[in-house]
């Protein structure tokens, strides 16, 4: 009897799986692709300081230029910048050379070089940091440069404004094609593009930078990019 009946349930579901159709019915569909940009204002900045000591021996021109990059991390300390968010970017020794025709090069000095990275979590910090830094020894910024950590509701804010203009497009070619959209298919969210760290060029070296007070800063503004796919179902007139 088991036998029967397994035999059975093979011959009734072999006819069911025939009836199954290959294909769906294709539906007619217009597909649109839109990019949007929402422009969004850095919150952040990273400094590039250094300073630049010289001494008639390496030990006299690091030990120089360890008090006064003692004395840069200080000041940015009392204005709050965190511990973490400062680091050391580079340290440089090289010797300091005199040349002269049918001659062998001679050290006359050496030049330390130490540069400091500094994170601020604010742009209204960037002015008063430079302005700390020159004021006690630093005498080399050698980049700025500014990032927006505030970009999700942007993007998100992008993304609404790419559907609606796919939307349009879409509506416009249905038109031209003699109907209409009834429905949408599919969204599909491409690449987001978040802005790349703007750098800012300022250069400052030497004595004369010591001299620099209140130092304006503009950030400027960056944009948020994002890439939308849509299908909208067409029905003809």
């Amino acid at each position: 009897m088991r036998k029967l009946i397994s035999l059975l349930s093979i011959v009734v579901s072999a006819p069911l799986a025939a009836q199954q159709p290959d294909t769906k019915p294709t539906i007619p569909q217009i597909a649109v692709s839109a990019h949007a940009e929402v422009k969004v204002v850095p919150d952040r900045a990273n400094i590039q300081i250094s300073v630049q000591t010289r001494g008639e021996t390496a030990a006299a021109a690091a030990t120089e230029n360890a008090r006064k990059q003692k004395a840069v991390i200080d000041a940015l300390r009392a204005l709050g910048i965190d511990a973490k968010d400062i680091a050391t970017a580079g340290y440089n020794v090289y010797p300091e050379q005199r040349y002269e025709p049918n001659k062998e090069p001679v050290v006359i000095g050496y030049n330390v070089t130490n540069t400091l990275s500094v994170e601020l979590k604010s742009i209204n910090m960037v002015g008063p940091a430079i302005d700390a830094a020159l004021a006690k020894g630093a005498n080399m910024i050698n980049s700025l440069q500014f990032f927006a950590s505030n970009t999700e509701a942007a993007r998100q804010e992008a993304i609404a404004i790419a559907v609606r203009k796919a939307r349009s497009d879409a509506d416009a070619a249905a038109r031209a094609a003699g109907g209409s959209i009834t429905g949408m298919l599919e969204i599909t969210i491409g690449s987001f593009y978040a802005p790349p760290p703007r750098p800012m060029e300022l250069k400052v070296r030497g004595a004369v930078a010591a001299q620099a007070a209140d130092t304006p800063i503009s950030a400027g503004d960056q944009s948020v990019a994002v890439d939308v796919t849509t299908r909208w179902i067409f029905a003809a007139k």
